[in-house]
């Protein structure tokens, strides 16, 4: 009921007539602020341990779990039900805000790191189901239950939609994960600040209001400290001394630097250091064109550091290459860097390169060939996202860009450690029609590394090396093909987009090497 512009709630508290306006907002706001948080703790989770499918299965299913628990326990708040939606509002501001920020530093620091991550979501959850159930039972007597629960409903909907699409078209590329837990953690204690100055005149606030205004200092700070508590966190990783870092809609980019040697790694996952990138280069690339009498037309998927280009265009034969990496901010970086486009010769700038900047699973089924060589380097299969470009039905269309005399290449991860996973890919590009040929090389900063040769026909042995490389000869070159029993190739499944055994069976082996 009302009075005067006054509206009573249970247990005769008062608030004035604007409060419901301030508590339909929260809904938007809470609602927005709850799956930013999830989403933090399922990219961060899926950047620091990989296997992005099970990372964010089972993140959101802790959190809605988590979620299920909080709103549960509303049913036990009895009387002061502002009160304790305001507390509740500044636990998540403290707990959501300092997430990513939390996650990023302890995760060289704790031995098992998915503790302290499923610790916090389910902490978050728990508080985040409080919310709403609290705001219906504060909001019950200012309206007609049907018109209540469209409106809140309405409200918690449209704040999801607004967190989906600003999560990943403007937060992680823009502000970053760790920016973007502090300021959605400032929403949320703004919404408590609001609720308590509209209270001002009805209740104390006096505890209330300090423990807001010390956790609205603690994020500002954060926030300010931002990056450099980012280079703390990337430092104590990575052990190294970070030069670059930057989290793009696709991936974390970080370079280290320790004396000479410069270091790319995606995601966590080491790519090249320039100590021994040219052994890893050059058993990728000319085996390929060694054996490809006219590579006239060249593609590579993947290799947005140039790297792999820049051993290419080596061969005075090659007209032009075709480059496809996903992420722009990959190759603009070592096309524009000074120190980095030195280290790829200013491959990603030459005329005889065009670079699309395209998901290569979409571009390889609208292209053209035919190429004369392809040569395929994407990163190790850690997740599904990576996984589909290992597939028969990837394959199939690589095949079908590839020239009846040429021949493709694909680095298959180390038939040492993962020796299922690395003859997976053989037997996939067999059942793509192919022949497959499988070798290896040592590359000190990986160890003993594989690749995989296909063609349409018989991969013959003789191969053309120019001079004046750093690795490779005919004879080490012949003795990459040989395979030990400990690396022999054993039976393996076919990895298709329905079963993604290769992304499996990579996870456990490479699990046993570093756990």
């Amino acid at each position: 009921m009302a009075e005067d512009g006054i509206a009573v709630g249970e247990g005769g508290e008062k608030g004035p007539a604007s409060l419901a306006v301030i508590l339909l907002v929260s809904v938007l706001v809470v609602a927005t602020c709850g799956l930013i948080y999830e989403l933090l703790a399922g990219t961060l989770a899926s950047y620091l341990l990989g296997d992005s499918v099970t990372q964010f299965s089972t993140v959101i299913g802790s959190y809605l779990f988590a979620m299920g628990v909080g709103s549960w326990l509303s049913r036990h708040v009895r009387g002061d039900e502002i009160g304790v939606f305001v507390r509740v509002e500044v636990m998540i501001a403290a707990l959501g805000g300092w997430s990513a920020a939390g996650l990023f530093l302890l995760f060289p620091l704790v031995g098992d790191f998915r503790v302290a991550l499923y610790a916090l979501v389910l902490a978050i959850g728990v508080l985040v189901g409080l919310e709403i159930p609290l705001l219906i039972r504060i909001l019950r007597h200012r309206f007609a239950f049907r018109e209540l629960v469209s409106n809140v409903l309405t409200y918690d909907y449209v704040g999801a939609l607004i967190a989906s699409l600003l999560f990943p078209l403007v937060l992680v590329p823009w502000l970053g994960m760790i920016r973007t837990g502090f300021v959605f953690g400032l929403a949320n204690v703004a919404v408590a600040l609001a609720l308590l100055v509209a209270l001002r005149r009805q209740r104390r606030i006096g505890a209330d209001m300090a423990a807001a205004l010390v956790v609205t200092a603690s994020l500002l700070v954060g926030l300010a400290m931002a990056d450099r508590m980012q280079r703390w966190s990337e430092v104590a990783f990575y052990a190294e001394p970070v030069i670059h870092a930057r989290s793009t809609p696709y991936q974390r980019i970080v370079i280290t630097r320790r004396n000479e040697d410069l270091r790319l790694y995606l995601n966590g996952n080491l790519q090249f250091s320039t100590r021994d990138e040219y052994r890893y280069h050059e058993a990728l690339v000319w085996p390929v064109l060694g054996r490809v009498a006219h590579p006239s037309q060249v593609l590579i998927l993947g290799g947005g550091d140039g790297l792999a280009a820049r051993e290419v265009l080596r061969d005075r034969r090659v007209q032009h290459v075709t480059l496809v990496d996903l992420d722009p901010e990959m190759t603009h970086l070592f096309r524009d860097t000074p120190q980095l486009a030195a280290l790829n010769k200013h491959s990603l700038s030459s005329p005889r390169i065009t670079v699309h900047n395209a998901d290569a699973f979409r571009w390889v089924r609208q292209a053209q060939g035919p190429y004369d060589a392809v040569i395929v380097d994407f990163p190790d299969p850690t997740e599904f996202s990576l996984g589909k470009l290992y597939t028969e039905s990837f394959y199939h269309e690589v095949a079908r860009l590839l020239a009846p005399e040429g021949v493709m290449t694909v680095q298959s991860t180390s038939p040492l450690i993962a020796p299922r996973s690395y003859w997976t890919v053989a037997s996939t590009l067999e059942a793509a029609g192919l022949t497959a040929r499988g070798y290896h090389a040592y590359v000190p900063s990986f160890g003993e590394w594989g690749f995989t040769l296909a063609a349409h026909r018989p991969i013959s042995d003789a191969v053309a090396l120019p001079k004046g490389l750093r690795f490779l000869t005919a004879s080490s070159e012949r003795a990459m093909f040989d395979f030990p029993p400990d690396m022999a190739r054993r039976p393996t499944p076919v990895n298709r987009l329905d079963n993604q055994a290769l992304v499996r069976s990579f996870a456990e082996e490479w699990g046993k090497y570093e756990g």
